[in-house]
This record gives C-alpha cells, structure tokens and sequence, in this order.
C-alpha cells in the first residue's frame, strides 16, 4: 500500500495532485469525483467583473499552446454567492485563485474570501502590476515582498504564491514570497511568448502576446523548481506540462511536494486521475511505500565529469 499524502505546510492532502488554476472549472464534476483530487484549485477570480481579452484567445503551438485568456471574471461576490457551493460538496480542500492590478486590491480580495469552505488562497502575483509599469509583481524581489506582505496581514489562510518564469532570478523571488509570509510557492505560470500565422501575417492570438504551456515548458519549470527548492524552506507545488505520471516524479525529485496539471486537462478532461494512477503504480514497481520521499530525492551530489571534458 502506497502512502499518498502530502503536506504543504499545515495543509495534509490525500496526494500531491490537484489542477492549475483556469484550466478547471465546477462543471468537471459530471466527468468525475473531485473527491479524489489533492485539492481543488478554482480559476482565476478577480474582484470586480472581467471581460478577458479579445479573441481568439487560445492557439495550439508546436508541443504545447498558448492563451490569453485575460482572467475573465464575474467577481468575488458571484463566486461567493453562486459558485463557492459547486465546490464546497467535495472533500478535496479547495483552493481559491486570485488576481488584482495592485498590491492593496490584492489584499483586499483576500479579505472578502473570508469562507469556511476556502482552505487556501492561491495568489496569482504573475498577473501585471499597475504599480509598476505592468510589470508582474513576481517579476522583482521588491514588488513581490510588497503584496505579498499585504496579503499575509489580510487573512489568517495559507497563502499560496503563484510565481511567474519571466524573470531573471526566480530565486530571490522565491525568497522575498517567503521572508514575506508565503506558506507555499506554485512554480510556475506560462512562459510569455508569441506566435504568427504566415498566410495571414498575424498574430495568432488577439491580444498578440499570451503564455506557452504545454509538454515543451517542463525542463524549463523543473529547472526553476530545482532553483526554489535550493533558495527556500517552505513547500513548493510544481505546475508546467505534467502529462503522465514520470512527469510528477521528476517534478518531486526536483524538490516539489505536489503538482498541479493544466494543458493536459484540455485533452482529457479526466487526465489527473490517470496520473494518479499511474504514480501508484510507479510508486509499488520501485518499491517506494511514501510519495512524499520522492521530494527532493534527486541524486545531485554523484555526478561526474566527462574526461573528455575535464581536458585543458
């Protein structure tokens, strides 16, 4: 029998798989239990009504795809009045992802999430910052220090910090989430990037720019998990194109507690449970009886350099 559960930080999850957040909604629920899930983590909420941005929004894009959704939203108020309710039925701890344009409305949406349905807040700083030329927050130390000490003072919930891959030194993010107060990192949103179509001459994606997810971005994010997990004490949950279930072992032996799948839910919707699956069986072929003691295990202190290398 395989142990499956995992802690990032006071929160015990039955295992380490949950979705990223705006690749999931209530309306799966039909397709299958969220009760097996880790967790629930909701889409993007912002607190006043969103439209998005405009079409199209989303473009398959080599191994992966890239989106611009624009965090459409119909504010915290529905979400506690109408929605909170889909999600409250399950066991899962759920999960609430929010965005705001400044650090003070970032604290403010916290504030109102106040429900006991609402396990942990997921805070999204790779959103732009209107304080600071558009820059996401996790972009800099200094900004993501800024909110996230804010949002730590608004609410008595764990705080999850959702980082961003655009940034030169996600190590020293990392850090400032946690002096801050974060009690876990989500590692990491979708890498900034474009795409043409050259029979039209333009960009694929109504808002020109969008984020590449999918298969593709994984050695990149892995990386970036290794780097966090080098600069920082508190858990982090690994998110960037997890397919199969070696997908969640690499991101565990990187340093990750837990993971959260995204594109691959676009595919098959009930992709996270055979994942789930499939790590059990990983789990009993290697004669591993802990999950958790996959965190971390990566064999980083043995390697050698090639002769050929090694020459003058």
């Amino acid at each position: 029998m395989v142990d499956l559960r995992v802690k990032i930080g006071s929160m015990t999850l039955k295992n380490p798989i949950m979705p990223a957040s705006g690749t999931f909604s209530e309306s799966l629920a039909r397709l299958f239990s969220f009760d097996h899930l880790g967790a629930v983590v909701t889409k993007t909420i912002t607190a006043e009504l969103r439209g998005g941005n405009p079409v199209p929004r989303v473009a398959e894009v080599g191994q992966g795809m890239l989106n611009s959704i624009g965090i459409p939203s119909k504010g915290v108020s529905y979400f506690l009045d109408h929605t909170i309710d889909e999600y409250a039925r399950f066991s899962a701890p759920l999960v609430v992802s929010v965005s705001a344009p400044t650090a003070e409305q970032f604290a403010d949406i916290v504030r109102m999430l106040d429900h006991p349905a609402i396990a942990a807040i997921e805070a999204n700083i790779s959103c732009p910052n209107l304080e600071e030329d558009g820059k996401a927050f996790a972009m800099r130390a200094s900004s993501t220090a800024t909110v996230v000490g804010l949002m730590k003072k608004a609410t008595a919930r764990p705080l999850w910090v959702k980082l961003t891959p655009n940034t030169a030194d996600i190590g020293s993010v990392a850090r400032a989430a946690e002096d801050s107060g974060a009690d876990a990192l989500v590692v990491a949103n979708t890498i900034l990037a474009m795409a043409i179509d050259p029979e039209t001459f333009k960009p694929r994606l109504g808002n020109i720019l969008g984020g590449y997810s999918g298969p593709a971005v994984k050695p990149i994010i892995v990386r970036m998990v290794y780097q966090c997990a080098q600069a920082v004490d508190i858990p982090i949950i690994g998110c960037g194109g997890i397919a199969n279930a070696n997908d969640v072992v690499e991101y565990m032996l990187a340093g990750a507690a837990a993971v959260q799948v995204g594109t691959t839910t676009f595919v098959k919707p009930a992709a996270m449970l055979d994942i789930l699956d499939d790590l059990t069986a990983f789990c009993e072929r290697k004669g591993i009886t802990r999950v958790a003691g996959l965190t971390g295990a990566v064999r980083d202190q043995d390697m050698h350099v090639d002769d050929m290398e090694a020459l003058p």
